[in-house]
């Protein structure tokens, strides 16, 4: 979480603060420094004099407790005359800070993979930093640089909502919201912090124009569709996807919540058998969690209207980003994660959002069924029309008598007990078939499962990286 545009500040010979910006002078302040004084931050003093006494630029990633609440935050120092300038970016509030009733670090970086647009709110929902990352949201970007101390909901139109802050975050939480500027739909997910506060995401619910889309209308108009709408608006999802699912996912939430500051002992102490059953009820949470969204899923890609919207994607990015948010989970088994290098890619037209989940649910499953102290090897490249990915595990394989059963809706191939749904790959099947793909299952080089996934390769974006490298 990085505040709307970088906090400058200078300091003078004696190393006091005597410009800043209004959000550095505000944390100065709160750290019990004065303004103008003496810098109330000891690692950023630090580097400051470092860098006067060696006469050279330096930069550093730093950490502060603001009001018990960790954050972090790039300091670049430049050494002047009579003093330093500096110059504070990529300001992030630690994942430490969030409570337990996010879904965990998964759910972290899921959540700040697919939005494009993040916003610290302070504990009234007022703006305290922000990120925009869309290109059509710049309007919402020079708001949040005049918008610090606001009502995050004077910067957006809640659909359907005439009432002004301040309203409870729960009843927030999903809304569709429109942005000016931007003629795309936008949901919000709300996630409170663990010492007060929240964050906020949006999330696109229609995308800009597809490359299949500009083909054939031959403008960049944006798409009006998304896969959650008609034609007409209206939501296709049903009674699982619009009405259950948001009605589960907050009294759940709260079950996990609560069970999570019972097992930590956060409430107080408790007998060691108890610290096991409050363990045992978290899990059972995020297992229904899981179950609900898998079958929210389910109804989607199973819905005739279904249609995922195009873009450019880069399956081998997927894959590293898929990794990134697994990569606890894999160091808990002991299990290396072998992907594609950073320099490669795997340009193919999908969404993005789609082919995220189809890879989280194939690396997921990999973890959980390769033996431990082994290895998942993740492998991708463009052959002619498609691109191609492959999860490979070093597991017990899957036959070529379940290479299709595999797929098939609540299939278990008799394993449970492992937290799975059955529906995991059978929807990931769904989804690549609806973008032109597919997906398979074939013996894996030491015996273990490889799974293939397929995707319309991006020739207009492999040429250009080619041009680029050979230019």
């Amino acid at each position: 979480m990085t505040a709307a545009g970088p906090i400058r500040a200078r300091t003078d010979g004696a190393d006091c603060l005597v410009e800043a910006d209004e959000t550095f002078a505000a944390l100065q302040m709160r750290l019990g420094g004065a303004y103008p004084g003496t810098i109330a931050l000891p690692g950023l003093l630090a580097l400051v004099r470092k860098a006067r006494r060696a006469g050279t630029a330096l930069h550093a990633m730093l950490s502060v407790e603001d009001g018990d609440q960790p954050v972090s935050f790039h300091a670049a120092v430049v050494p002047l005359e009579d003093g330093a300038t500096i110059e504070i970016t990529q300001w992030r509030l630690s994942d430490a800070a969030w409570s337990a009733d996010n879904g965990g670090p998964d759910m972290l970086a899921l959540q700040r993979q697919l939005a494009q647009a993040h916003l610290v709110l302070d504990a009234e929902q007022r703006v305290i930093a922000g990120n925009v990352d869309a290109a059509d949201l710049t309007e919402l970007a020079a708001a949040l640089q005049q918008g610090f101390g606001r009502y995050w909901t004077d910067l957006v139109s809640v659909e359907g909502s005439s009432h002004r802050q301040p309203l409870h975050w729960r009843l927030l939480d999903d809304a569709a919201v429109t942005v000016e500027g931007s003629a795309r739909t936008w949901k919000t997910r709300i996630l409170p912090l663990r010492t007060g506060g929240f964050e906020l995401f949006l999330v696109a619910e229609t995308v800009m124009a597809s490359p299949a889309e500009a083909l054939q209308a031959g403008s960049g108009d944006e798409v009006s569709q998304s896969p959650a709408q008609e034609s007409n608006g209206a939501p296709l999802n049903g009674l699982l996807g619009q009405t259950l699912a948001p009605a589960l996912r907050v009294p759940v939430n709260r079950i996990v919540a609560n069970a999570e500051t019972i097992r930590t002992r956060l409430a107080g102490p408790i007998a060691e058998p108890y610290v096991g059953y409050a363990g045992d009820i978290a899990e059972a949470g995020r297992h229904l969690l899981s179950l609900v969204e898998d079958l929210a899923d389910l109804e989607t890609v199973e819905d005739a209207n279904f249609a995922p919207a195009p873009d450019h994607v880069d399956l081998a990015d997927c894959a590293r980003r898929a990794a990134g948010i697994l990569g606890v989970r894999a160091r808990e088994r002991a299990i290396t994660l072998q992907l594609p290098p950073s320099d490669l890619a795997a340009p193919a037209i999908g969404e993005f959002k789609r082919v995220l989940q189809i890879l989280l649910n194939l690396v997921g499953n990999a973890i959980r069924y390769t033996r431990p102290e082994t290895s998942v090897r993740v492998e991708s490249g463009v052959s002619g029309a498609l691109a191609w990915i492959t999860v490979e595990d070093d597991g017990e394989g899957i036959g070529p008598e379940q290479a299709e059963r595999v797929f098939e809706k609540f299939e278990r191939l008799g394993r449970s007990g492992d937290g799975g749904s059955g529906l995991g790959l059978y929807i990931s099947r769904k989804l690549a078939r609806a973008m032109g793909g597919n997906l398979v299952v074939e013996r894996g080089t030491n015996g273990g499962a490889r799974f293939v996934l397929t995707l319309p390769a991006d020739r207009a974006e492999a040429a250009a990286e080619t041009a680029s490298a050979f230019g």
